[in-house]
């Protein structure tokens, strides 16, 4: 079996939503299901068609959170002493080289990345360019619009 790598915040996010639909969204499509029935003829039912279905989507999600943490390998960013290079968990700062544009970034696991929060997963065509590499390199990134340059300012693992 393959390991997923996870950061320490991932894997509690996961851990949390694993709680959450076990807990809430379980018992609540249990009650709707309950109460449709109650309604009398199930074959043109349309609540206890939906109930079913969302009872299915949460089953089929509670699985797939189980599987991937079994399978997860939690990194905790703050423990790693990579020397200064960019790893899995690291939060790097990096400067655009055509335009001057600063961006961080925190390479995730795919299910942790959202661009918005900063967090991009290691798959991806940056995250892929800045693994290895320390403060003062630059790395090239093949992007829709041409290769792109960044240099990397800073590296944490915060």
């Amino acid at each position: 079996m393959t390991t997923i790598p996870l950061t320490k915040r991932g894997a509690e996010s996961l851990k949390a939503e694993l709680h959450r639909l076990k807990t809430v969204e379980r018992h609540a499509v249990v009650q709707a299901i309950a109460e449709a029935r109650a309604q009398g003829d199930l074959s043109e039912n349309a609540e206890y068609d939906a109930a079913k279905d969302k009872q299915g989507f949460i089953e089929g999600r509670i699985l797939e959170i189980e599987g991937k943490l079994a399978a997860a390998q939690i990194i905790d960013p703050s423990t790693l002493d990579a020397g200064g290079r960019v790893v899995f968990g690291a939060t790097v700062d990096l400067e655009e080289e055509a335009s001057g544009t600063e961006v961080t970034y925190q390479i995730t696991g795919d299910d942790e990345a959202d661009i918005k929060q900063g967090r991009i997963s290691i798959g991806s065509p940056i995250a892929r360019a800045l693994i290895g590499k320390e403060a003062g390199d630059v790395a090239e990134v093949q992007a829709p619009g041409g290769i792109k340059r960044y240099e990397i300012v800073e590296v944490r693992y915060v």
